[in-house]
């Protein structure tokens, strides 16, 4: 059964993150919390079996609502890092992907993005989004990461040098979807008790 959500907790250490998707929930008038604790996550292929199974066990275990968004990142060329991009992330300088790409023409790539809302119950809203992204040919502005090369597709700029609230509404396409859901289904639920 729903349990008319107006208040949900996004899974996410992220100040950045949880402004952004903030700004999304806002408007439906849905309060977004965030919390600290750790959920184990599991290691899969995908990010949406990743967020799928921490959503379900923090929603039972905080007795709440959840959101949990996770990403993975796929170069063409390699068929990887996918959801293991944190792990090669932390291993390998901007520069020597940059060396590991020389020799391949390819230099797109996609993110896959996952957001999982769920709830006590077990129910579950999941979606999943890609975003075209390529490599560029050196690192232009020092960022975290490899956000010096890394550039959506279309893009010049590299997400080092977008400002912080234009890089994380990229990611906000799902938590859109999500809170014009549950504005549904609580305008449904409300509208049957007047």
């Amino acid at each position: 059964m729903f349990s008319m959500a107006t208040k949900v907790t996004l899974l996410t250490k992220n100040s950045g993150k949880l402004k952004a998707a903030k700004s999304v929930f806002e408007p439906y008038s849905i309060v977004l919390e965030a919390t600290d604790f750790e959920f184990p996550e599991i290691q899969a292929d995908s990010s949406l079996e990743i967020a799928k199974h921490t959503a379900i066990s923090a929603a039972k275990a905080l007795n709440k609502p959840v959101i949990r968004e996770d990403h993975s990142l796929f170069l063409n060329a390699l068929g990887a890092p996918g959801p293991y991009m944190n792990f090669f992330e932390k291993r390998i300088s901007a520069e020597d992907l940059l060396k590991i790409l020389s020799s391949f023409k390819d230099r797109t790539g996609y993110f896959e993005i996952a957001t999982v809302y769920a709830e006590p119950s077990g129910f579950t809203k999941e979606l999943v989004m890609r975003v075209n992204m390529y490599i560029k040919d050196t690192v232009v502005k020092d960022g975290e990461g490899w956000s010096g090369i890394m550039c959506l597709e279309g893009e010049t700029r590299a997400f080092s040098e977008y400002p912080d609230e234009e890089r994380l509404s990229v990611w906000n396409k799902n938590y859109q979807e999500i809170a014009t859901f549950l504005s549904s289904r609580i305008s449904r639920i409300q509208c049957r008790y007047l």
